[in-house]
């Protein structure tokens, strides 16, 4: 009877942390980093939920009304928290088109998912009191182990659930209202046991979920949030795809398309002055232009500036067919006449992997109006993007793109973004030239040509084919091109950073978040520049400290125990305080390397919005297989301590195995999808196989709510602080193989106190 309700429990918080993690995307820019952030408060909402029901539940006689209390608390709140994901911005005062800084992202992030996290930890506690007191299981340990395992195969179940059979047919707040009912049902199993107000509880919530299944009451919540996320704009439509979140709003006469939540497309009357320097500059700079390569956002009026010239192709590369879909079905006379023309080639295809795969050349390659927020569109800004287009252009071809740049000052955070990006581009290219300006112009060449060219030699070329260009008259060439410009923008950028943007170090990510969060988070902007400062020195030293620390305990408490004559054994103590921080550090390995091999599957692939339920359940497939293999194994080892070391020196070996795979040399193993799921299975195998053992090494002496409230506590703890710092400061700044480093580090910590702490023991 037991087993189906853990099932349940695990696919509800699989699915729950899904669905929030892609509407905050949604709502937060859909910067990839933030999940980090998510994760790492659902973590502390979770081990909030386990310690403090830990404490207490020893103490209670009917935890079957615990049980159901909680599990309507999670039914109810669930579809509150989607809700508040999309309606947060209106509350604050904030635009849709607004970003925020971090210390809002953390703060909405952690009030969004505090009640449903809280719930999901503290119902694991009540399940393993519950289970363990079943004829199925009496030893605390073997019911901890067995309820971990059994939550863990819900989760992968939900999973999947989610990515194949939710996600293409459902939307959000029906997949929420499934989920609540699901939950509520599950407290029928101990209708008996409960008390009579709870009982009336769980008949009222079925009825009035039925009531708003059947009534269509969930078409008027979903309208409802969308009307509110996007306040002060008419939606028109708002839909997802394998590939992310569109939503079509309307303000007057302007249609306004979003991708993820960022503006791509504004129609009928896009940004002239952008549209005409980027449609036209670029062809211009070109002696004759025929084959051109638009990658992504070209439809809106930047395809109409290029059909100005005598072009014969353009390749128009879109990764979501959805959004063509809707330029369509809101079409403007602007985006018509482009999409309809015979020598645009609209190609639905992954921009990178188009670069990589096509055999084709061009004169021009248009990088679309991306900024570099997100992994996303971080990954087309790489020196490892820039060579692999380099090999796409004709001997005199010429790439283009644009970054956030300012007419008046220039300031650090914006000096870096621009420089990380401008380093990588001169890696490759050996011919680079700028147009600084509100937003800088980056031309990048093989020929020698880009450097000569002067406004008057653009106004001849206009005049040449007779094209009609309101804005790029002599004089605005002559100003936009002058000398004194790029001396300006040459002296500004002097004194920066001399590291290149690449796949596996992501900088750019990280000088775009400075830069936001100097606009709106000042407070956060702080505490990013003196981390930045720091580097992991700081990081390094407090791990070794902590180590050094524990190992000293037991000297430390047998000096004391000596001066006031008194006798004990500190050994025990510290072995379990020892296995304690064993299993935070595995805690923050196991988050830290799961989003190393998550970020750098979005870096490669781009397809990071669909599958990222799949990629969890395949993680949590590893920790199930894990915990279950322990489990059943446990009660016949008979050193459980030396099998706990060696499990530990195996993720050790793990940690330097990534490591060397993300080198290089060595990092092109990561373009096949299969690699992925074998490292994330094998990692949450080794996280899996460590906490049941863990549980039944620290059970001695121990009430089970305590054996379950500090060692999951601590598992929990350590993945927050994992999600919190080492996605936002490790990842970006020290890089993928850094962070990787610094993770098998820790464990190499851990390894080596229980190591030295059983020799001097024996």
């Amino acid at each position: 009877m037991h087993i189906p309700i853990i099932l349940i429990i695990g696919l509800s918080g699989m699915i729950s942390q899904v669905l929030l993690m892609r509407e905050l995307l949604i709502s937060l820019y859909g910067n990839e980093l933030i999940v980090g952030i998510i994760l790492a408060n659902w973590i502390a909402a979770e081990a909030l939920g386990v310690f403090i029901i830990g404490r207490v539940i020893n103490r209670i006689k009917n935890r079957a009304n615990v049980f159901v209390l909680l599990q309507l608390v999670f039914s109810l709140t669930l579809p509150l928290s989607i809700y508040l994901s999309r309606i947060f911005k209106g509350l604050l005062g904030a635009s849709p088109f607004e970003a925020v800084g971090l210390s809002i992202v953390f703060l909405i992030s952690f009030l969004t998912v505090l009640p449903i996290g809280f719930c999901h930890g503290a119902l694991f506690n009540v399940l393993c009191s519950i289970y363990s007191r079943s004829k199925e299981s009496t030893l605390a340990a073997f019911s901890i182990g067995r309820v971990y395992a059994l939550e863990t195969i819900g989760t992968i179940i939900g999973g999947l659930t989610l990515t194949y059979l939710f996600i293409p047919f459902l939307n959000t707040f029906q997949i929420v209202f499934i989920l609540s009912v699901f939950n509520t049902c599950v407290c029928l199993f101990f209708f008996k046991e409960i008390q009579k107000i709870l009982k009336i509880c769980v008949l009222c919530i079925l009825v009035i979920i039925g009531i708003i299944l059947l009534s269509g009451g969930i078409k008027h919540i979903q309208r409802s949030s969308i009307n509110k996320q996007w306040l002060g704009h008419e939606v028109l439509d708002y839909c997802n795809s394998l590939y992310g979140n569109i939503a079509v709003t309307k303000t007057r006469e302007q249609t306004v398309f979003f991708y993820n939540g960022l503006p791509v497309i504004t129609t009928p009357c896009p940004d002239l002055t952008f549209v005409q320097e980027f449609g036209n500059l670029p062809l211009l700079f070109h002696n004759n232009p025929k084959n051109i390569l638009v990658l992504g956002s070209g439809a809106g009026g930047l395809i109409s500036e290029i059909l100005k010239h005598p072009v014969s192709r353009i390749d128009y590369v879109e990764l979501d067919p959805l959004l063509i879909k809707m330029l369509r079905k809101y079409p403007s006379e602007l985006t018509e006449k482009e999409l309809d023309d015979k020598r645009v080639n609209i190609i639905y295809f992954d921009a990178r992997a188009f670069v990589k795969n096509t055999a084709n050349k061009y004169d021009v390659i248009l990088l679309g109006p991306l900024d570099q927020a997100g992994l996303a569109s971080n990954r087309l800004f790489t020196q490892e993007f820039f060579s692999a287009l380099k090999n796409r252009l004709l001997p005199d071809g010429i790439f283009v793109f644009r970054l956030s740049g300012s007419s008046t000052y220039i300031s650090r955070e914006l000096k870096n973004l621009n420089l990380c990006v401008l380093n990588g581009l001169k890696n490759v290219f050996e011919y680079v030239r700028i147009i600084p300006g509100d937003y800088n112009l980056f031309f990048a060449s093989a020929s020698g040509d880009i450097m000569s060219i002067s406004p008057e030699l653009l106004t001849q070329r206009i005049e040449k084919n007779r094209m009609e260009i309101s804005l790029l008259k002599p004089a605005y060439l002559k100003y936009r091109l002058s000398k004194q410009w790029q001396e300006w923008f040459g002296c500004s950028l002097e004194a920066g950073i001399k590291i290149a943007n690449q796949d596996l170090r992501p900088l750019a990510v990280f000088e775009t978040l400075i830069l936001w969060n100097k606009q709106f988070s000042r407070t956060f902007l702080h505490i990013l520049s003196v981390l930045k400062a720091q580097g992991m020195k700081v990081l390094v030293i407090l791990v070794f400290l902590i180590t050094f620390l524990l190992y000293l305990r037991p000297t430390l408490r047998r000096s004391q125990a000596s001066f006031f004559k008194v006798s004990f054994r500190p050994e025990a103590g510290s072995l379990r305080m020892a296995i304690v921080y064993c299993i935070a550090a595995t805690g923050f390995f196991g988050m830290l390397t799961s989003l190393i091999l998550i970020f750098t599957y979005q870096v490669y692939f781009g397809y990071l919005y669909h599958y990222l339920g799949l990629l969890l359940s395949v993680f949590m497939a590893g920790i199930a297989s894990g915990s279950i293999i322990m489990t059943k194994k446990i009660e016949g080892i008979k050193n459980r301590l030396n099998l706990f070391i060696g499990i530990e020196a195996c993720v050790v070996v793990f940690s330097l195995f990534l490591a060397f795979l993300l080198s290089r040399r060595f990092n092109c193993v990561f373009n096949f999808s299969f690699v992925y799921m074998f490292l994330l299975f094998v990692l949450g195998l080794l996280v899996g196989l460590e906490f049941p053992l863990a549980c039944k090494i620290y059970a001695k002496d121990q009430g089970q709510g305590e054996v379950v409230g500090n060692l999951y506590a601590a598992d929990l703890i350590g993945g927050c602080i994992a999600g919190l710092f080492g996605a936002v400061l490790l990842l970006p700044i020290a890089g993928f193989l850094s962070a990787c480093v610094f993770a098998g580090f820790l464990k190499l910590n851990t390894f080596g106190l229980l190591f030295f702490l059983t020799k001097r023991k024996s």
